[in-house]
């Protein structure tokens, strides 16, 4: 597997991003990431009850189709809270993007990120879209990745190329994400592609277990979202026979995304707002892996860990506090804590139950200051 720190579009995939005007910084605030050629595709959307208008047409979409082409994206207004006009605006994203690129389907996902309860400017969106297809490449990634971006301190992409059946294929990926990041899955979107030939079928169960690890294990301030989505779409035209679930080379296309889904995961935690640290703990002896992560998850959450990380105390009495609180039968004596030096800015802590054999891990990160400062003027 080689492995490239930016994005390198598979066959086929071209995109960009514009200024529509959402942003008042004139930064880029719409992008369109495009295949000519038909995908496969799967997602994987937030469990928020208040789920954004997006979210909630591409479900619908995932149900309707089968054949897609690609997402148009804006940054700046969540289109959530939105009702009514809301759902419209979403669907005329989409419907807009369909009739401009030619498309005979409904194939274009939308999404959005940004500020919860404005209304949509859609209209300018629309407005966009001619210049969004005119400026489409395949080097325009790097303006899409840079025009999903809100709170993010930097962009974060990443892809890798494997073979298989002696084909060459590609598997990049960008998203973006700082805060309010706690499964499922964390406030983030995330944009993989591949010219991989795949069932869509095993598509779809190679995204679930790769967001399992990754995108459903980290938590910066145990918030929720309401627009959190991974897309993935796959295009085929790297020419593999098409791979399933008991093809013999599927596992190394699992490997693969698990890499690419975990690399972002803690690029999204390491840029979380305010953070100065990403922190991984390493929950032991559990009788199951789904306990092992909660046990994680309410570490992680803890405001009084997350502080003490960020001064560098070990505290330990913070996380036996939170391990307390959840619940499990625990022996004082079974309960084991590690540290790795606090100082730096990755820190590594295990913590063993003495119940089981199973374990998990959950990517968190520190709370400073400047979390507050962010976040008391974000609206």
């Amino acid at each position: 597997m080689k492995i490239y720190q930016g994005a390198i579009l598979p066959k086929g995939f071209q995109a960009n991003a514009v200024h529509s005007g959402i942003k008042k910084s004139k930064k880029l605030d719409v992008g369109l990431l495009f295949s000519e050629s038909a995908c496969r595709a799967a997602a994987v959307f937030t469990t928020n009850k208040f789920a954004a208008a997006p979210v909630v047409i591409c479900r619908d979409l995932l149900k309707a189709n089968n054949i897609f082409h690609g997402v148009i994206v804006n940054s700046g207004n969540a289109n959530c809270f939105t009702g009514e006009s809301g759902i419209k605006a979403a669907r005329l994203m989409s419907s807009a993007a369909v009739k401009n690129l030619g498309l005979k389907t409904k194939g274009i996902f939308v999404a959005s990120t940004g500020i919860i309860g404005k209304k949509l400017p859609v209209e300018k969106i629309i407005r966009a879209i001619p210049e969004l297809k005119k400026g489409l490449s395949a080097g325009g990634i790097k303006k899409f990745s840079q025009g999903i971006l809100t709170t993010d301190k930097f962009k974060k992409e990443i892809t890798v190329k494997i073979n298989i059946q002696g084909k060459q294929i590609t598997v990049s990926s960008v998203a973006k994400g700082a805060g309010m990041i706690s499964p499922h899955m964390a406030t983030m979107l995330c944009f993989i592609t591949s010219d991989i030939n795949i069932e869509k079928a095993c598509l779809k169960e190679a995204l679930k277990s790769a967001v399992a690890d990754s995108f459903n294990s980290i938590s910066v301030d145990g918030c929720q979202s309401t627009n959190d989505t991974v897309f993935i779409l796959a295009n085929g035209l790297a020419g593999n026979k098409i791979l399933n679930k008991v093809s013999r080379e599927y596992p190394k296309f699992l490997q693969a995304l698990k890499f690419v889904c975990l690399e972002l995961a803690k690029l999204i935690v390491k840029d979380g707002e305010g953070s100065s640290k990403i922190i991984q703990l390493e929950i032991n002896g559990a009788k199951t892996e789904e306990e092992a992560k909660r046990v994680g998850f309410i570490i992680a959450n803890s405001n009084l860990f997350k502080t003490a990380m960020y001064g560098a105390d070990p505290n330990f009495g913070r996380i036996v506090q939170a391990v307390g609180t959840s619940g499990l039968d625990i022996k004082e004596k079974d309960l084991k804590i590690t540290f790795s030096p606090l100082e730096k800015k990755e820190v590594k802590i295990k913590v063993s139950l003495g119940r089981g054999k199973k374990s998990g891990t959950v990517y968190t990160s520190d709370l400073t200051p400047e979390y507050i400062r962010v976040n008391s003027k974000y609206n």
